[in-house]
């Protein structure tokens, strides 16, 4: 196997594990939501993100997280640490070089291409259509990995298997 598929492999594995942090400080963050006067915290986010806050988007962000509730947050928590959780075991498994991290790295992937592509074609911009190829680069390259190793692990097998002698029956 040569080395640069491997750090390949590792850096996508750095990659996985960046979105599990992610997903946990979101579902941490949305901790912080609880027993708060969230409509005052929404007008405080508008300001800091420096929004006009008589356009379309402060009005959106203020309304999403008006219908928040405790119940609505801790559901989102849960979420997140599932999430999260499966980012640092697919991560582990990638960096450990291991086949089945590599399909549900795939399998995780391809997923959400369709999702991308209906965003992109509906709502485009630059940063949809950038996530799209980074996401299809992603599953390419680790299907390649995946068959190469699978080529490889055939050639290793059929030149290691003990040639039995001929039977003859006089």
């Amino acid at each position: 196997m040569k080395s640069t598929a491997k750090n390949g492999v590792r850096a996508i594995a750095i990659y996985e594990a960046v979105k599990g942090i992610i997903g946990l400080l979101a579902g941490f963050g949305l901790l912080t939501l609880l027993n708060r006067d969230l409509a005052d915290f929404a007008e405080d986010l508008v300001a800091i993100l420096h929004l006009n806050s008589e356009g379309r988007l402060a009005h959106r962000i203020v309304e999403t997280i008006a219908k928040l509730n405790s119940s609505n947050i801790k559901i989102f928590f849960g979420f997140a640490l599932v999430y999260a959780a499966k980012q640092f075991i697919e991560a582990y498994g990638l960096w450990r070089l291991r086949a089945w991290a590599e399909w549900l790295a795939i399998f995780s992937g391809v997923i959400y291409i369709p999702v991308e592509i209906y965003e992109l074609i509906h709502k485009p911009t630059f940063t949809r259509a950038g996530i799209l190829i980074v996401n299809i680069a992603v599953v390419a390259y680790l299907y390649s990995f995946r068959k190469e190793q699978k080529h490889e692990h055939e050639i290793h097998e059929s030149q290691t298997q003990p040639t039995l002698p001929a039977i003859t029956f006089e």
